[in-house]
């Protein structure tokens, strides 16, 4: 496949091989409300095969009690769990129904956490591996799970779209989990999401001069509350999310922070113990703590026993950063969900917070399978890449380059010919690394930028070889994972190491999501001789041309 830049925008009519809408043979006549949510065992008639509808619109709802504008998936706010077993294909049809003008209209679909090997077209990142989706159009996303088990979850990757409201959990779940004799719940009811959420469209919200917007509140598997009794629209004591347990049972929940700003230290009222079994799709060694820190992007699995008086308690979600009229509010609700026993009666908790002795250390998960890093420990030079984070007036940069749409997605541009650094474009953000070798990316500390960056790479885990507050690099048994942080105190330089088995332009970006759309993000473009042919070249779809083509026609912003 040779495509060029001047073929593939202009040649093409509007309207050739226009994309399939549901076009499986096995989901083509199953209405959306059937398909909404799937579980592993209810399958297509490929037993190994998971398939889902995304029909995507817009609607209004008031998940903290506050109605605004929200982009819907299946008509409602929240996109669907999405799950599968190991090694199972994962086929959605997203349809893009998004007509408002308020709010972001193209869109595309990232799967957060599934490394995509010889999918790399299925990543769904707007200008990097595909054009955007414009409405009326739709795109098959096909892939496989790839032997991941684990906690992911799904948003769109175009502007700052998914604070709309445009994400939803995913799971892979293990049948040979190492850990599985440790639990006895683990299901859809065990999945926790957290996000924050704006009053505002992001499209309004965002006027590109700060840093970022503040939240106006925080959502527990959609729900929450706001505060602010002078406003109208303010509606008081609005309903919390109620994760039901039963006494004696060990549960495996799944915390996903799927938000667009906030971290989160988290807790449970009566319960000061838990294990941590999992951090992003990666099984860990267990881990005994009482609270943890989740960051953007991340996710955790905790086993938690059931084990206190039936009762209701707090789950508590506390915000990194203060959220819009909470500073004075009294109502304890603010920021949590309830467990809640069977047995206990249906009303709030009046539980106190946990005193805080044993809070889960990064530096201790060490991955279950195939530990250690010895491959980096000697990097050669050129393969050694140190980032620098800068912020001028209104954008952030990586090597005082600042990520931007191209007007062709890097992995078209690659197919297209191009190869070379000097070649690709956005000029300054693309860096060619070669096929099986060991990369360092380093990213200094930047005392002078007061912010924290949660920074997710695609394609890969990584090995975190120097964590946020150590001062050494360690090989031994580092944590794995796809999300870092990269602090604004103390030794707060992050160092991380990956192994270029997967061909393919991969993004490696701040997870602020106001901070990737201001520019803080860089493209590795892996093995691009092997993207296009070979044993692990990136299998096109040929739907991709045309999403260039009608979005070139839209006249629509890339971003």
């Amino acid at each position: 496949m040779h495509l060029s830049l001047r073929s593939l925008i202009s040649s093409l009519p509007l309207g050739v091989s226009i994309l399939r809408f549901f076009g499986a043979e096995d989901s083509s006549q199953l209405p959306l409300e059937k398909v909404a949510i799937i579980r592993p065992q209810a399958i297509s008639n490929d037993t190994q095969t998971q398939v889902y509808a995304l029909e995507l619109g817009t609607g209004y709802a008031a998940p903290d009690g506050y109605s605004r504008k929200v982009i819907t998936v299946n008509g409602k706010l929240g996109a669907p769990l999405i799950t599968a077993w190991k090694d199972y294909r994962i086929l959605a049809s997203v349809h893009n129904s998004i007509y408002d003008k308020d709010l972001f209209q193209s869109t595309s679909i990232h799967w957060h956490g599934m490394n995509q090997h010889r999918s790399n077209a299925e990543d769904g990142v707007g200008w990097v591996t595909q054009c955007p989706i414009v409405p009326g159009l739709s795109f098959n996303y096909d892939f496989s799970t790839g032997g991941q088990t684990g906690s992911y979850w799904y948003h769109s990757h175009v502007s700052t779209q998914y604070c709309d409201g445009l994400r939803g959990p995913l799971v892979v779940y293990d049948p040979d989990d190492p850990w599985r004799k440790m639990y006895d719940v683990d299901n859809e009811s065990t999945v926790i999401t957290l996000e924050d959420w704006h009053h505002t469209p992001a499209l309004a919200d965002f006027d590109g001069k700060t840093i970022a917007p503040v939240p106006n509140s925080v959502l527990i598997n959609g729900k929450g509350r706001y505060v602010n009794e002078s406003d109208p629209n303010y509606r008081k004591n609005n309903k919390l999310s109620v994760i039901n347990v039963k006494y004696g049972y060990r549960y495996r929940f799944r915390i996903i922070n799927m938000s667009c700003l906030l971290s989160y230290n988290i807790m449970i009222d009566g319960h000061p113990f838990f294990w941590v079994i999992e951090a992003d799709g990666v099984t860990t060694n267990y881990e005994p703590a009482d609270s943890l820190e989740i960051f953007a992007g991340q996710r955790y699995s905790i086993i938690l026993e059931t084990n206190k008086r039936v009762d209701n308690y707090w789950f508590r979600a506390v915000p990194s950063k203060p959220v819009v009229d909470q500073a004075n509010s009294t109502d304890p609700g603010l920021n949590n969900a309830i467990i809640r026993y069977e047995g206990a009666p249906d009303r709030e908790p009046t539980t106190e917070p946990i005193i805080i002795r044993s809070p889960l250390q990064e530096s201790s998960l060490s991955p279950h399978y195939d530990p250690g890093a010895e491959y980096c420990r000697n990097v050669l030079p050129e393969h050694n890449i140190t980032l620098q984070i800068g912020l001028e007036i209104n954008h952030w940069t990586l090597n005082n380059a600042s990520f931007a749409p191209p007007p062709l997605p890097v992995l078209l541009q690659i197919l297209s010919g191009a190869r070379r650094p000097e070649d690709l474009l956005p000029k300054g953000s693309v860096y060619v690394v070669p096929k099986n070798t060991a990369i360092r990316v380093n990213i200094p500390d930047t005392h002078h930028i007061f912010d924290a960056h949660p920074f997710h790479l695609h394609g890969h885990d990584f090995d975190l070889i120097r964590p946020a507050g150590s001062y050494e690099a360690h090989y031994r048994s580092p944590p794995r994972r796809d999300v870092c942080i990269m602090l604004f105190a103390g030794p707060s330089g992050v160092s991380f190491c990956f192994k270029t088995d997967n061909p393919g332009p991969w993004i490696l970006h701040c997870h602020i999501d106001w901070h990737f759309v201001q520019g803080l993000a860089v493209v590795f473009a892996e093995a691009p001789d092997d993207i296009v042919s070979g044993p692990d070249s990136v299998q096109i779809p040929p739907e991709l041309e045309d999403l260039c083509v009608a979005f070139n026609h839209s006249g629509l912003p890339p971003a």
